[in-house]
């Protein structure tokens, strides 16, 4: 078996139990224990997972369109019932969701998923951002593992601003294994829907005799010196005094961009998602996935601030997109607040527990 199809479980495991740990606070249900998800909405949980298969192999599609294919527990749980069964099926020599096909928005619990994973087609069509800083939030399912081994510091930089990469920024910066205009991905699906195997060779030759050479000359990439000058810095602070410094010296709509957009999201965020990003630079996926699960149930207590309800509130349902975060200004964000969210959790609430005894750690 392909030790990646593991890791990306691992994601979507953490991402189930975060979202399930949400649906017990909700109903007051312990913390310790999993509700029982095959006898709750089950009709509906087939339809927002469709599935679809070939003589050896099979491919799960999530089907909520009007929410952009936002992962919810029950998802999630579905989801991984499918691999798990899929992967002990001796009929079964291919999983599709083992290449991910980014061919749209890959965000949030959906990048968790296909990001780990072995090969990553883009297209035309797909848009990358982690934009969690925008709704009070700090980047998670994996993605303070994925995006501290970017090029240079453009993993800070995503993590901070939540600004959006095509398919071919993340084919050059290595988000992305391969590209290919959409019009061909049915020929993809339709090769890989022959191979009666995963071994990682056969899968590769398949997948680039569809792939396009793509050298993006505009955009994000050819900033990356810029990107590395300004958010290498140690502090928040610093990374917004460097861009400033750097739009009033350079006149750059780019840079003046980006100063807007840092003291736009919660500067809360802004240094909670900074020290995940650089502590990720130095652990592994699954190090980081316990971590990001810590920060998350902290920051949903409310016990520090509020900022993911606002942030929820502003951009999600009131769609005002005028936050008032808590505190209001990163000089306001104290040191305590910050190691708050990586400080352990209580008795009550055990730390995420993966299944790394069926694998290595990914590092």
């Amino acid at each position: 078996m392909m030790k990646r199809f593991r890791v990306k479980e691992a994601a979507l495991f953490a991402r189930l139990k975060l979202q399930t740990h949400q649906l017990q606070r909700q109903r007051g249900l312990s913390s310790t224990s999993f509700p029982d998800f095959d006898n709750e909405l089950s009709n509906d949980l087939d339809n927002q997972v469709l599935v679809e298969g070939r003589a050896w192999s099979r491919k799960a599609i999530l089907n909520r369109p009007s929410v952009l294919n936002a992962l919810n527990a029950l998802m999630g749980a579905r989801l991984q019932k499918l691999y798990s069964s899929w992967e002990n099926n001796p009929d079964v020599g291919f999983v599709v969701m083992k290449v991910a096909l980014l061919n749209g928005i890959t965000m949030g619990g959906g990048a968790g998923v296909s990001i780990p994973g072995t090969f990553r087609l883009a297209t035309e069509k797909t848009v990358f951002a982690t934009p969690e800083t925008l709704i009070g939030f700090h980047p998670d399912a994996g993605a303070s593992f994925y995006l501290s081994h970017l090029p240079g510091h453009l993993g800070e930089y995503l993590a901070l601003t939540g600004e959006k990469l095509s398919g071919e920024e993340m084919f050059a910066c290595g988000l992305a294994t391969h590209y290919s205009h959409s019009s061909r991905l049915q020929l993809v699906e339709e090769k890989l829907g022959e191979l009666v195997t995963d071994d990682p060779s056969v899968v590769e030759a398949s997948l680039e005799k569809f792939s396009e050479p793509v050298y993006p000359d505009k955009g994000l990439i050819s900033r990356i010196e810029t990107v590395g000058k300004c958010f290498s810095h140690d502090t928040v602070e610093e990374i917004i005094y460097a861009v400033e410094s750097e739009a009033a010296r350079t006149n750059d709509a780019w840079c003046t961009s980006t100063v807007r957009r840092l003291k736009e999201v919660s500067p809360l965020s802004l240094k909670v998602s900074l020290r995940s990003i650089r502590e990720g630079r130095f652990q592994t996926l699954d190090q980081c996935l316990i971590r990001e699960y810590r920060m998350s149930l902290q920051g949903i207590s409310k016990q520090v601030s509020g900022d993911f309800i606002e942030g929820v509130r502003a951009r999600v349902v009131e769609k005002d997109l005028a936050p008032k975060w808590d505190p209001p200004t990163v000089e306001q964000v104290s040191q305590d607040m910050v190691d708050h969210y990586f400080s352990p959790l209580t008795e009550f609430e055990p730390d995420l527990e993966l299944p790394t005894n069926l694998r290595e750690a990914f590092t």
